[in-house]
């Protein structure tokens, strides 16, 4: 049934030919941190990648992206050898943009590929929904805002995880999966999110007894174990050696950055400093103290330490124990039910939470909990209920990356006709489910979508007719607040279904 939609590879012809016209689109300041993370690792000995700091733009990414940064330098310099010049700060000529931007194309193919294998992979039964689900993911807006136009190499990234996901599928091929899931963290060490997913069900399905969690399955306890080690020595190693896992560990884990992210994410501490912008204004009326020092903080959601004008104060100690709580609770039900499906839920559920209660959350770290979503989202119809409004709220909360007037067509026509034609196609695809439905989360996913239309006119359109470049912060955080409503009420929905199931 699949032959009724175009190929992975034809999506990928048609995807890539775009992305080639975007060439010479917007980028951010990314794009001159890769551009120089390809200078110092090709410029400089290893020993000197973690202390060189003649770029604000340090590397701050483990090894193993650092090894790749080498290995894209190799040829970085048949394009243009000035772009390998440390000292040559915000270089950007017309060869090193089409490089950068080739390779990202390039190594996106690593996800074409984990797509391919995904749907072939899928039983007969769900090879057209599975279909559509890559399809979806292979042409997501967030990918081409952050990667194509924004400037990362997440597809290169995600197509790995994919690829973990996938291969756990099989018990011949969950060794794979694990030791393929540890190089991504020695890539990228966000995946660390996604982790309590993994040793649950590496522990519980590969290393315990099918039939009792009392049968150690020793040989391939050994297998798993002595493989992470190989993994994470072949990474870390050489700076071990060194004595400089300290100084590594700095740059990776910078825990002096505060609360919120510049623009704030779209979780629960968006909400919660929404409530408290909010309450500056209620709290004379209220009788609740409020401080000064803090107003500013709170309003224009800037990077170092948030403070609460009214509200108390929330400590990196408080986000880490809200989202170890939060994942730990499918951790549970992922022990006792080692299933595929359970694993990719418990995986998403994972990014739920750290996403929602995480500390210093960028925004673009909603696609650890969209992607893995995705490939579940079509199991059945209360699934899909709790993926539409994490669908558009995660989604159109990418677009103030891009707020440059050129780029303004490109974000929200793309990524409407994404929204219409995945999430119908969705609707007719997803297969009915043999429990009740849930009302409340329909009722919702309605009503969110329909609000969410004239919030982006207003927010992307009419605040600046109204009100030009005064209150500029009130659309993002409009935007932001709405947003984190959509992917709070998407978590609990899933929550429920999850569970439920």
């Amino acid at each position: 049934m699949a032959e009724l939609y175009p190929s992975i590879a034809q999506c990928a012809v048609v995807a890539t030919a775009f992305k080639v016209l975007l060439f010479p689109a917007y980028k951010s300041t990314d794009f001159e941190v890769h551009r120089n993370w390809l200078a110092l690792t090709n410029s400089l000995p290893t020993k000197e990648w973690y202390f060189e700091k003649t770029s604000e733009w340090t590397l701050d990414y483990p090894p193993f992206f650092a090894y790749f940064e080498w290995t894209m330098s190799q040829f970085a310099r048949l394009a243009d050898p000035e772009m390998l010049k440390v000292y040559n700060l915000e270089y950007d000529s017309w060869q090193t943009v089409y490089f950068q931007r080739a390779t990202v194309i390039l190594t996106e193919l690593v996800l074409v590929y984990a797509l391919h294998l995904f749907v072939q992979s899928a039983p007969p039964s769900l090879r057209r929904p599975s279909h559509a689900a890559a399809l979806s993911i292979l042409l997501s807006p967030g990918l081409l805002i952050i990667d194509h136009i924004h400037f990362q190499y997440n597809g290169f990234l995600y197509g790995l995880l994919i690829l973990s996901l996938v291969l756990a599928r099989k018990k011949s091929t969950t060794l794979v999966s694990g030791l393929l899931f540890a190089a991504l963290l020695c890539l990228k060490h966000i995946y660390l999110y996604l982790a309590p997913a993994y040793f649950v069900f590496l522990l519980r399905a590969y290393c315990l007894g099918p039939k009792s969690i009392f049968h150690i399955q020793f040989l391939n306890a050994i297998k798993l174990g002595s493989g992470i080690i190989v993994v994470f020595g072949a990474a870390f190693g050489p700076f071990a050696y060194w004595q400089q896992i300290p100084q590594l560990l700095s740059r990776l884990f910078p825990f002096s950055r505060g609360l919120c992210h510049a623009y704030w994410a779209p979780n629960v501490w968006a909400m919660y400093s929404f409530t408290d912008r909010v309450l500056i204004y209620l709290a004379p009326r209220l009788g609740l103290p409020v401080n000064q020092e803090a107003v500013n903080s709170v309003t224009r959601g800037l990077v170092g330490d948030t403070s609460f004008a009214v509200l108390p104060e929330i400590t990196a100690r408080m986000t880490f124990i809200s989202t170890l709580f939060f994942q730990i609770i499918p951790l549970i039900k992922l022990f006792f039910d080692p299933s595929w499906e359970t694993f990719i839920g418990a995986v998403t559920l994972c990014g739920y939470a750290s996403f929602l209660f995480g500390w210093h959350v960028h925004e673009k770290a909603i696609l650890l909990v969209i992607i893995p979503f995705s490939l579940i989202a079509l199991r059945d119809r209360r699934y899909l209920g709790a993926f539409r409004p994490l669908a558009v709220a995660g989604h159109v909360s990418l677009f103030p990356l891009l707020f440059t007037a050129a780029e303004f067509p490109i974000k929200t026509v793309y990524t409407i006709f994404w929204l219409v034609m995945f999430l119908l196609a969705f609707d007719r695809l997803a297969p009915a489910s043999t429990r009740p439905r849930i009302f409340l989360l329909d009722r919702f996913s309605f009503l969110y979508i329909a609000v969410s239309i004239p919030l982006i006119v207003y927010c992307s359109l009419l605040h600046q007719v109204i009100f030009g470049k005064s209150m500029e912060f009130l659309p993002l955080m409009f935007m932001s607040s709405y947003a984190a409503v959509g992917v709070v009420g998407s978590w609990v929905g899933f929550l429920v279904v999850y569970f439920t199931s």
